[in-house]
Order: structure tokens, then sequence, then C-alpha cells
């Protein structure tokens, strides 16, 4: 359809018709009111705008047919009528006048992954917030619909924006265009450590070494001013050459480890950072609570699994929704979404076959996935996993306590005092020495806020694949640590006896995940290496 009529709200509100500018009303609030029918997607009523600009003791009606007649010779025509003013309601139809914002609404609110660049590109190429220098100080309802649209309209460019960076960062030919998304990136969400740190690698990559090293001053500056954590790639500093130092230090004699953090989209919208290191067939490992990409990498809980895994195996790990360094803000924390989240990060990361790695609630996540996709997965790894959630499979005073806990979370997880905390490091990790302690602890309180922490909670105790479980067909290893004070040994060993050819290894350890110093690390290392080489030589 041929588009007569073009209306850009995002930036300074602008009109063209047949590609001519035409002068919008004098009136601010003429101008509002155009705005507000162009976003609207159904009729208002009369009282309704009224209320949103000329809540007055004069004669509002009267400035509102006053307005609307102003606006009518911008959007009718001879043999067309856009401006509907009927009875008690007014409407603008807006089927053949091209709103930038909408076209925004409609790429960004579907799959941006499926969407070619050019109509993303498209969609996101007006800059700026949307209606600037609309403000109305005095009109409160209109001035709170501005403040939620303008929010709206920076997510759905973040999401764009996010898309194409990745797409376009791997292009050698478009690293130009890739940086200054980044740029734009950056600029809407300063507090975002992986637009930051993208834009970093950018610059660094295409020889900008002394703008990479100032960027990363200035981001440290912003997340340090915000009491937000910073990230272990902006506190190394950048050489000369525009190499820096690795976040993740191996064993003597060892090359260095470098992790890629990349970012991908869910299905429902939901921002998800997931990274690659190593090199060897492809790992998977699911999320578990709690994960954060960067600070997983230093942490005496998992430094040692990386080491270990990544000298065999290109291993890939993500922060689940509402975790880490994933979106936080976000409508569904459940199973689904968390199966989702796995599914939507080997897709993006372009896997097609691979092995998988599931830890804890982490494992229910990879049965459900390995049930239902059984030609992507060629083996499975099961550590200190379950079929049933902790409000299913536990006794009734277990259940109390879980819930108890779940109550505490939500009233002291974000406190400086670590002591609620500590609750979940002591039943995670009872024989951790208090250095590694004090690092959980902070893990915890930088990987999710109260809220997300009880919410996680709460879906891993509803947590139900005891039916998918006599389904698995890939060949499975079964580890469990027999004195694990958070999911019982038993809870492995059920997964074990329901899962067709599957192995099983006990670890004698108090600890949910082993710790390098303990010699059940050896024997699970050995057992996880061991059963995925054997794959790799022989075949399914």
């Amino acid at each position: 359809m041929k588009v007569r009529i073009a209306l850009d709200l995002v930036g300074p509100m602008a009109l063209r018709r047949e590609g001519e500018g035409v002068s919008l009303p004098s009136s601010r609030k003429t101008r509002a009111l155009l705005a507000y029918l162009a976003a609207t997607d159904r009729p208002a009523r009369r009282e309704h705008l009224c209320g949103l600009l000329w809540d007055l003791p004069d004669d509002p009606r009267g400035a509102l047919r006053w307005s609307l007649s102003k606006i009518r010779p911008l959007v009718d025509d001879a043999d067309r009528v856009r401006l509907i003013a009927e009875g008690e309601t007014v409407s603008l139809d807006c089927s053949d006048i091209c709103v930038d914002w909408r076209r925004l609404r409609e790429v960004a609110g579907g799959d941006v992954r499926k969407v070619g660049s050019e109509i993303l590109e498209a969609a996101v190429a007006p800059e700026g917030e949307l209606l600037e220098g609309a403000e109305m100080r005095a009109c409160d309802t209109f001035q709170g619909w501005l403040v939620a649209m303008r929010e709206d309209t920076r997510r759905w460019q973040l999401t764009i924006l996010r898309e194409l960076v990745g797409r376009f960062a791997e292009q050698q030919e478009r690293r130009e265009q890739a940086l200054a998304l980044a740029r734009r990136w950056s600029a809407l969400d300063p507090y975002d450590a992986i637009a930051r740190t993208t834009m970093i690698d950018l610059l660094r990559s295409s020889g900008r070494v002394q703008e990479a090293e100032q960027q990363r001053g200035a981001a440290i500056r912003a997340l340090d001013a915000a009491e937000l954590r910073v990230p272990g790639q902006l506190r190394t500093r950048i050489g000369p050459s525009g190499a820096s130092a690795p976040a993740n230090a191996r064993l003597e004699g060892e090359p260095p480890l470098y992790q890629q953090v990349r970012f991908c989209m869910a299905n429902d919208g939901t921002g998800l950072a997931y990274s690659s290191v190593g090199s060897g067939p492809p790992l998977v490992k699911t999320a578990n609570w709690l994960n954060h990409l960067e600070h997983d990498f230093d942490s005496p809980v998992w430094q040692h699994w990386i080491r270990n895994l990544t000298q065999y195996r290109t291993l890939f790990r993500y922060d689940e929704r509402g975790n880490g360094l994933s979106d936080w803000n976000v409508h569904d924390i459940g199973f689904e979404a968390f199966v989702d989240d796995l599914s939507s990060v080997v897709d993006a990361a372009g896997l097609e076959t691979f092995d998988l790695f599931g830890v804890s609630q982490g494992c229910s996540v990879a049965i459900a996935y390995a049930v239902r996709n059984p030609d992507r997965v060629r083996k499975l790894v099961l550590y200190g996993g379950y079929a049933l959630g902790w409000e299913l499979r536990d006794t009734p005073d277990e259940v109390a306590m879980r819930r108890a806990m779940v109550t505490l979370t939500g009233t002291g997880w974000g406190r400086n005092n670590p002591a609620f905390r500590q609750m979940f490091t002591s039943l995670f990790f009872p024989d951790m020495p208090p250095h590694a302690a004090d690092w959980f602890n902070e893990l915890q309180k930088v990987s999710a806020s109260p809220e997300n922490a009880v919410r996680l909670q709460e879906a891993f105790g509803k947590i139900d694949v005891q039916d998918m479980v006599p389904r698995v067909v890939t060949p499975t290893l079964v580890l469990h640590s027999d004195k694990d004070a958070v999911i019982p040994f038993s809870s492995g060993r059920s997964l074990a006896a329901a899962i067709p050819h599957s192995q099983f290894v006990q670890l004698d350890s108090l600890n949910h995940l082993v710790l390098e110093d303990e010699p059940a690390w050896l024997r699970a290392a050995s057992a996880i290496r061991t059963f995925l080489e054997t794959e790799i030589q022989s075949g399914r």
C-alpha cells in the first residue's frame, strides 16, 4: 500500500505528506493530542482526552474541538477521512500512515531473530527519545503516559540494537556499523555491562586502543557510581597492542582462557547472556542456582570446572532469565521458560548437535530438552539433579523449612549483611573454606534481585519431569554427592535408575558441587571426561 503520510514520533515530532514536510500546529497540546491518537490502538473517549490535556475549570471540550480542527487538515484527504470523531469517541486511522513508533513496536514485538537486517535497521533508524521536547509538567496524566511510552520505546530499541550488533560484529565488512550501533546501545543502557564490553571489544578489534581504554574507564566509573558490580573484563587494563589479560588464569604452562560473552533473545523477548570458551566439540552447560557469567569465571566454585572442561571441549554457558547478565525484569520465570532459554541459546550459538551438562535444577531442564530433541543431544551429564522440585518431593517439615527460607530471602537478600545469604551457602557448601564462602555470599547478591531470588526458588519447587525421565534415549552419566544437603542423594540415584542405560557415579562429598581440593573432584572430572571422550571415539 502506498504511504501518503509519514508521522515521526521518535525524536523530534515531524509530519510529511507525499514526502514533503508539513508544519505542525504551534500548540504543544495539539501536537501531543496528534501523537497520542497515533499511538493509541482503539478509540479514546472525549472525557479521557480532556482529562489528559485540558482538565481545567474553563472549557476543556471546546479546547479539544479546537485542537481536532487543527489536526484534521493535516491527516484527512478529500477522499479519505482518517480523523474520526463520532459521538463521545475520537480515533485516528493509521492504516495508511507510516508511524515510525508503530513500526518499531511491531518489529521489536516479534521474534527479531527471524527478521531481516534491513527491516531491523529501518525500525531502529530514528534516534532519540519518544516525542522530544513534548513534556508538559502541568498535565500529570499525559506526563505519566509519556514516561511509560518512552521506556517501552527504549526497551524496543535495545532489543533491536542487541540483535544487530550481534549479527554485524561477526561480519568483518560491517564492524563499523556494529560499533556505531553498540555506541547507541551503551548510551541507551549505560549500566548494561554487556553493552559496554561489546563496544570496547569492537573498538579494540578495530585498533582504537586508546578510545577503548577511555571507554573502559568511563564504564567502571559509571558502574561504581551506581554501586553495580564491575565485570572482570572491564577491570582488566587494555595494553598498547590491544590485548587484555585473561579473566581466568590456568595452571602453569597452560594457555590462558578468554571467554566471549554474547547476547540473544528468548522467544518471549527476554535478553539472555551466553558465553563460549575453550576448544573442541561443543558442551552446553544449563543454568543453575545461581549463575553469573563473569563472576563464575573467576570463582572458587566454578573455576576448576571451567578449566578442566575446556581442555577438551568448547564450553557454552548462559545466565537464565532473572539472573546474572541476562534480563532481570521478566514476566515469566517458570520451567517451560527455562527450557526455552536453553533452546534459544543453542540456536543462537548455531549448535546442531552437542553434549549437554546439567547441574542442580539444570538437570531437569536438560532432561526435558533431551527428550524433546533427541537428535541434537549426543550425550547427557546430570550432576546433583532431580526430577521433582522440593515442593513435590520433600517431607512436610522440609517443605515448611524451604518456605521459611523463601520468606527470609524476600526480606533479607539485598542487605549488606550476608547472614541471610549465608544460609544458602551453608546448605550448598558446608565444607567450603571461609574465603570461598565469602565469594558465594557475594555471588548470590550480584546474581539476582531479592524478588527474582524468591521467584526462582518458587519455580524450582514446582518442577516435575518425572514422566520424562524414562523417555531419555540419550546416553547419560549421573553424578551426585552422597551427603548433599540441598538435593537428596536419593534424587540422583532415582534419576539413574529410571534413565535407560545410564551410568551412575557416587561422590564422597558434603558439598552440592565438589570443590577443587576434594578427592571427589578428581573422581568427578575423570568420570565426565571418560564418558564424553568415549562417545567421541566410538560414536553413539
